[in-house]
């Protein structure tokens, strides 16, 4: 028997490629969105611009910055939602993971907070994309399409993503001023045109008026922008975490997640089982 190692045949496979357009590094520099980024992008591009950027891999005008920084900062913060509480307690319980306690508040982003900005802005895509014809070229049109859809929501027992808010319920001053940075840049779009229309007819058929919310009307003008729908949430997320990192610099000077711990732990009371019944 040969003292040889056996020699095993390996098959040829191609050399793998994974193309993008996005960040590359070699020994001496580093690319971005096929710019030099030490030399055309630091200094020189903000960061709500660069976002925009990295996401539609084409520059942004200046008015579609404004309108997408516009939208970043209305969903900064706003204040002790269980976003930046649960950051906050996070912290508290592990205040050597920073990373967990801005992820614990991250993954709050659902359906109720935060969640609304995709939601209406696939809600209003949606619509416009049944709409049989040429789309509306005036307030009256936009009217009629607004009620139309209104009316279908009612009948089918459906919220409309967006219309409503448990604080400004005379008005959410985020919504007009968004609408009017869209406007001044000509960035007022089909998808702000409905929802503005829906502001003005649904009581007509709810038989009340509710107030449009900031982050609806962040999705619609994000939409307005042409960012990827299944996008819109993230950029809801880029923006919130700005905020949630500010809940954690407040509370290293202003720590409050202990007493909101010992107010629940020091109050509870115990109470007999309930059993679940399906």
């Amino acid at each position: 028997m040969s003292d040889e190692p056996e020699t095993i045949e390996r098959p040829s496979y191609p050399t793998a490629q994974y193309p993008t357009a996005l960040g590359a590094s070699s020994l001496k520099s580093i690319t971005l969105l096929g710019r030099d980024l030490a030399e055309d992008v630091m200094g020189k591009v903000g960061f709500g611009e660069l976002a925009f950027w990295l996401a539609t891999q084409r520059r942004p005008t200046p008015g579609e910055t404004r309108v997408f920084e516009a939208v970043l900062a209305a969903l900064a913060d706003h204040g002790f939602t269980p976003t930046a509480i649960v950051t906050r307690l996070t912290y508290l319980s592990a205040p050597d993971s920073i990373q967990g306690a801005l992820a614990a508040g991250l993954l709050g982003g659902g359906s109720r907070f935060l969640g609304v900005t995709e939601d209406c802005g696939r809600f209003l895509h949606d619509v416009l994309d049944a709409h049989d014809g040429p789309l509306p070229s005036d307030d009256a049109g936009w009217d009629a399409l607004a009620l139309e859809t209104v009316r279908a929501q009612r009948q089918a027992r459906r919220f409309i993503p967006g219309l409503g808010h448990h604080v400004h319920k005379e008005g959410d001053p985020r919504t007009p001023r968004l609408m009017e940075i869209a406007a001044e840049e000509n960035l007022f779009g089909p998808h702000l045109s409905l929802f503005a229309a829906i502001g003005r007819v649904h009581p007509e058929v709810l038989g009340r008026t509710l107030p449009l919310n900031g982050a609806g009307v962040c999705g619609a003008a994000l939409a307005d922008l042409g960012l990827p729908l299944e996008l819109l949430r993230g950029f809801a997320l880029l923006a919130r975490t700005a905020g949630l990192i500010g809940q954690l610099a407040e509370e290293l000077r202003r720590p409050v997640a202990n007493e909101i711990f010992l107010s629940v732990d020091l109050n509870n009371r115990s109470v007999e089982p309930e059993p679940y019944t399906p």
